[in-house]
């Protein structure tokens, strides 16, 4: 499996992969693609890696700047992150999200957050900040992974992009 930054040739795969990843997803919107391309096209999609396998797209991740207390600090959110369904249970999404955390270290990012499942994303180091929070979240499923000693207080909120409201409820 090849790990690596997202090519203009895989914006169709990769909106496909996460309109489809996310189609049953409890706890979703179903507006995961068009966050992406939202992000995408501001330009604030700081990291799209994709992995292929058998020159098929099979997972991306996507990391993008969030601001704490209205500021910009150097603190990137996870996500989404999707694999495809019947290549899940492998590992991919694992090595997505170490190889951006591992590209976050080498941009001197100060650290991370991730809005999702505590069970798995502590593996990667990440856990509830008490004095990080995310408006209209129950603490444990925000967490927060510093990537540098200094650790932030304070509101974290992510992009605009990640607010599109969905037209297509179920």
């Amino acid at each position: 499996m090849l790990i690596r930054d997202e090519t203009k040739s895989d914006i169709p795969a990769i909106h496909a992969l996460l309109a489809s990843a996310f189609a049953t997803a409890p706890h979703s919107q179903q507006t995961e693609h068009l966050i992406v391309d939202a992000l995408r096209k501001k330009g604030k999609l700081s990291i799209s890696l994709v992995a292929i396998e058998d020159n098929e797209l099979v997972g991306c991740v996507a990391f993008s700047p969030i601001t704490i207390d209205g500021k910009n600090i150097d603190w990137f959110g996870l996500g989404p992150v999707a694999v495809c369904p019947d290549r899940q249970g492998f590992g991919i999404g694992s090595e997505l999200i170490q190889a951006g955390i591992a590209r976050l270290r080498v941009n001197d990012a100060a650290g991370c957050v991730v809005l999702g499942e505590p069970d798995y994303y502590s593996r990667f180091g990440f856990a509830p900040l008490p004095d990080l929070k995310l408006d209209g979240v129950p603490e444990q499923y925000f967490m927060a992974r510093p990537l540098i000693d200094d650790i932030p207080a304070g509101k974290a909120e992510y992009d605009s992009a990640f607010y599109i409201s969905s037209n297509h409820h179920r």
